[in-house]
C-alpha cells in the first residue's frame, strides 16, 4: 500500500455507527494499529459534548440513525470544525435523510467519503419472524437488490478512514449479485436448515408498517419506489469493493452460512 495514512497515534471517531458495522470497523481499525473511539447515537444531538470527543481525532465515520435529517447541520458543523477527514455511512435509497447530510458536508468544506450502501446485509431485520414462522412477509419479493456484507462496508470505511486518495468519492456498494428478496430469504433456509418462505404483501400493508417506525412519509414513499423499481431492473451490481480493498465482496449465500444460527 502507497497511499499515505492518518497520524496512527490520532484516533479515530466513530459516532452513530453502532451494531454489526461499527464493531467491525472497530476490529478492523484495530487491526491496522489505528485507536477508534466510539460515541453512542445520542452525542449527534449535543454539539458540546460532540465537539469535545471530536478534538484529537484524525478522522471521523459518521451514521446518522435518526429518521429525519433534524439537528445535522449542527453536528456536521462540529466535525467540520474539530476533525479533518471524514467518512459518511450513507444510502443508496434516495429521498432519505442522509441525501440531506450529503449535502451538508459537500457544502461543509470538510474532506469527506460518502459510503452508499444497500442493505448491510439487512436480512437482519427477518430473524425474528423467520425463527417464528418460518416466514417474511413483505413488498416486492420480485425486486433483485444487492445487499452488502457489513464486514465489506468496514473493510471500505476503514480504506477512505486512514488513508488519502479517497477525498470527494461516493462509493456505491453492493455484493457481487442481485438476489431478490425472495430468492434471499430462500438462501437463509437453506443455510439455516428449515424451509422458509417468501409472503407478498401489498405496498400499502408495507407502508403501514414502516410508518409504524417512526420514518417520515417521503422517506418510507422513497424506499418503496426504489424497491418497485429493482423489480423491473435489479440492481446493479458495482465492483467497489475489490476496487478499494484489494479483495471481492462477500456473497450473500457466505453471508448467510455465516449469519445462520440467528435464523434457527
Amino acid at each position: 500500500m502507497t497511499e499515505k495514512r492518518v497520524d496512527d497515534a490520532s484516533p479515530v471517531l466513530v459516532v452513530g455507527v453502532s451494531g454489526t458495522v461499527g464493531r467491525h470497523v472497530g476490529l478492523q481499525l484495530a487491526a491496522a494499529g489505528v485507536r477508534a473511539r466510539p460515541l453512542t447515537q445520542r452525542n449527534l444531538l449535543d454539539p458540546m459534548s460532540l465537539e469535545a470527543a471530536a478534538q484529537g481525532a484524525g478522522a471521523v465515520l459518521l451514521g446518522w440513525p435518526y429518521p429525519t435529517a433534524d439537528a445535522a447541520a449542527d453536528a456536521v458543523g462540529v466535525l467540520a470544525r474539530e476533525v479533518g477527514r471524514v467518512v459518511f455511512l450513507s444510502s443508496a435509497v434516495p429521498d432519505r435523510p442522509e441525501g440531506e447530510i450529503e449535502a451538508l458536508l459537500a457544502a461543509s468544506g470538510v474532506r469527506h467519503t460518502v459510503l452508499r450502501a444497500h442493505g448491510f446485509a439487512a436480512a437482519l431485520q427477518w430473524a425474528e419472524e423467520i425463527r417464528s414462522a418460518g416466514a417474511v412477509r413483505g413488498y416486492g419479493g420480485a425486486a433483485g437488490l444487492g445487499p452488502v456484507d457489513e464486514r465489506d462496508i468496514a473493510a471500505v470505511a476503514v480504506r477512505a478512514l486512514v488513508e488519502d486518495g479517497h477525498d470527494g468519492a461516493r462509493y456505491v456498494l453492493t455484493g457481487p449479485e442481485s438476489p431478490t428478496q425472495a430468492e434471499q430469504v430462500g438462501i437463509i433456509g437453506e443455510a439455516a436448515g428449515r424451509p422458509v418462505k417468501w409472503e407478498e404483501i401489498p405496498r400499502e400493508a408495507a407502508r403501514h408498517r414502516m410508518s409504524a417506525t417512526g420514518r417520515p412519509g417521503a422517506a418510507i414513499d422513497g424506499t418503496l419506489d426504489f424497491i418497485h423499481a429493482r423489480i423491473a431492473a435489479p440492481e446493479p451490481a458495482t465492483t467497489t469493493v475489490q476496487d478499494v480493498t484489494g479483495h471481492p465482496a462477500r456473497s450473500f449465500r457466505t453471508w448467510a452460512t455465516d449469519h445462520a444460527a440467528l435464523f434457527r
